[in-house]
């Protein structure tokens, strides 16, 4: 018997937080992928696999013949599926029948032949404790011959000393999400199966990663939204009676990671960028990837495609359901929403009840049932705060009413309009008799407006500002920093002067106005130029201080650091020994940058090789 106690609000909340613990196992388990719960009407009182003792166990009552136990109704009870992230059980399929939030264990083979666990069986319960004291307590039938595996079979440790205090801390503080629950139009068993097979097969990609994004981060994103794909479209072949794979398009494909993958696991398609990325040599020629600016119009139509893809689109993702619609009557979309954009700029918050992410999610489902779809959400598993996809796979009119159908879809684009009169006309919208565009010019206007993203790409990291500037930036704020320790026993004579400390906005009152707009324009803006001088200062809970290399807070913050190549050592001056009043506190041979013109070594570190012949 284990108990955790102390919340008065348990009584009303106690069943919601064990349907977390039922439904979404994951959460605390982190060896599992997720769970499948089915209801089971057919569960007989005193099952012949269960002893009296245990059923009385279960019951809560006395010991009954068993004779009398099989005459009673069958109980209402449910049966989950654990599915691990990592398959040891082979064809096996470990389960818990859940009855009075009782769970039976048992281990049902390929054949269908069930055999329980008894030696696991426990039960929450919710006691009381006091007058408005509660308390959830583990009962287990026989804790002495307790398994545990750690996967399907927790250790009991774990369920007091883990599953307990989350189960009683949910009770206390549930509140209900926003969003749906992770993969809810999906099997989870399959999706998991899949999501296995495809990071084995492509972590390679992680090695040979030519871009300067993170490639753990990027690499098996792109793989758990490729199995999402691959598993719906999968479902979906079952449900219609297909056996053709869906062809796509990825508008906005970016580094063409997720088209490569869906291309190798054979399905048709290719992906269009207005910009061209290095890691798209590496692919091979089966992987169609394009390099065009991608306007709303008659030229970006696809008739003959199954699916649109929006894999964090941008200012393309509120088009993609237009855009799917207008293609053709079967041709279905999948956008994964990132940055907030309407059809012409920016999204414009409209409401503040909801935060921004929710409400533009609902923006972009209300944009799919003005284009004409049946609009499913789902949250993906991904390593993302932005994880919730809009999925459109069937249509809200009937095939005939078409033409009706393109007169509302055209009327919501024009609504959204920041201004009257501007490119887009009533009469260029929607005219056709069948519902389709023609190719006039006046018809294939619908997209003007419209504003696809450079080619090239801007840089806005304070990367790119010219260097006396920044010098001079640098140079101004770490003299106001060590002045304010010039006084005190810390600037004394012979004694290494660390400086003071200012917040982010005394800086800024330091620097004048012309260089503080300059600094508006870039992303971070004042802040991102003195992190980018990580020599110079550290800067920590929104203040500024001159970094000391001597002390373990510095010394920790380069070990968070990437490792420093060999041949990148010595390769810079050492702004200390050129500027500090007293120079550098480290001696030359433990300084990573160079004392003078005669410590200054070229750099030598090694280009990033593009190691195709990793990928076949």
């Amino acid at each position: 018997l284990v108990s955790d106690s102390g919340c008065s609000v348990l009584p009303e909340l106690f069943w919601s937080s064990v349907d977390v613990w039922v439904n979404k196992p994951h959460v605390v388990n982190k060896r599992l992928c997720g769970a499948t719960v089915a209801e089971n009407e057919g569960l007989l009182p005193g099952d012949a696999q269960l002893s009296a003792e245990e059923w009385t166990f279960i019951t809560g009552e006395g010991s009954p013949p068993l004779a009398l136990l099989r005459n009673q109704p069958p109980w209402n009870s449910s049966v989950r599926t654990l599915v691990p992230k990592v398959n040891c059980y082979g064809t096996n399929s470990h389960k818990d029948l859940i009855l009075k939030v009782t769970f039976l264990p048992f281990e049902e083979d390929s054949e269908g032949k069930v055999t329980f666990k008894t030696s696991n069986i426990y039960q929450i319960q919710l006691c009381r404790k006091g007058s408005e004291e509660w308390a959830l307590e583990l009962h287990v039938f026989t804790p002495d011959s307790w398994f545990s595996d750690g996967v399907a079979y927790a250790k009991l440790p774990w369920l007091s000393s883990n599953l307990l205090p989350k189960l009683m801390r949910w009770a206390c503080e549930y509140t209900s999400s926003e969003f749906r629950s992770t993969l809810s139009l999906l099997p989870v068993d399959k999706y998991s199966l899949t999501y296995q097979q495809l990071k084995e097969k492509y972590k390679a990609m992680v090695k040979v990663w030519p871009e300067v994004t993170d490639p753990e981060k990027f690499v098996y994103e792109d793989v758990a939204i490729a199995t999402y794909l691959l598993v719906l479209w999968a479902e979906e072949r079952v449900e219609n009676n297909l056996t053709a794979r869906q062809s796509f398009v990825d508008l906005g494909c970016g580094n063409g990671l997720l088209v490569h993958i869906l291309t190798n696991e054979g399905h048709p398609g290719k992906g269009l960028d207005v910009r061209r990325r290095r890691i798209w040599d590496m692919y091979g020629p089966q992987t169609l990837l394009e390099e065009k600016a991608i306007t709303p119009s008659e030229s970006f139509l696809f008739p003959d495609t199954d699916w649109l893809i929006g894999n964090h689109s941008d200012e393309l993702t509120p088009w993609i359901p237009v855009i799917a619609a207008r293609s053709s009557p079967s041709c279905r979309y999948f956008v994964l929403p990132c940055c907030f954009f309407d059809f012409y700029g920016k999204y414009q918050r409209r409401q503040c009840k909801k935060s921004q992410y929710r409400e533009y999610i609902d923006f972009i489902t209300e944009v799919s049932q003005a284009s004409g779809f049946n609009t499913d959400e789902d949250c993906l598993r991904i390593p993302s705060t932005k994880r919730v996809c809009l999925v459109g796979k069937s249509r809200n009119y009937r095939l005939f009413e078409e033409t009706e159908a393109e007169r509302r879809r055209a009327r919501y684009v024009l609504s959204r309009q920041p201004a009257p009169g501007v490119a887009v006309q009533r009469s260029d919208l929607g005219n056709d008799e069948d519902g389709r565009h023609g190719n006039s010019d006046i018809d294939s206007a619908w997209g003007a407006g419209f504003q696809p993203r450079d080619k090239v790409e801007t840089v806005r990291n304070c990367a790119t500002l010219p260097r006396d500037l920044v010098d001079s930036v640098v140079l101004q704020v770490a003299k106001r920093l060590l002045g304010m320790t010039e006084g005190d026993d810390r600037g004394a004579r012979g004694v290494w002067n660390p400086g003071g400390s200012l917040s982010v906005s005394e800086v800024a009152g330091l620097l004048e106005q012309e260089t503080l707009q300059q600094l508006k324009k870039e992303c971070g803006g004042l802040q991102t130029l003195l992190k980018n001088s990580h020599q110079v200062f550290r800067v920590e809970g929104g203040r500024v201080y001159i970094r000391d290399w001597r002390d373990r807070q510095s010394s920790k913050a380069q070990d968070k650091r990437k490792f420093i190549d060999p041949g990148a050592l010595k390769t810079r001056r050492c702004w200390f020994h050129s500027h500090h009043p007293q120079g550098c506190p480290l001696q030359v041979k433990h300084c990573t940058f160079a004392h003078g013109e005669n410590d200054l070594r070229p750099s030598t570190r090694p280009l990033k090789k593009l190691k195709s012949a990793s990928l076949e």
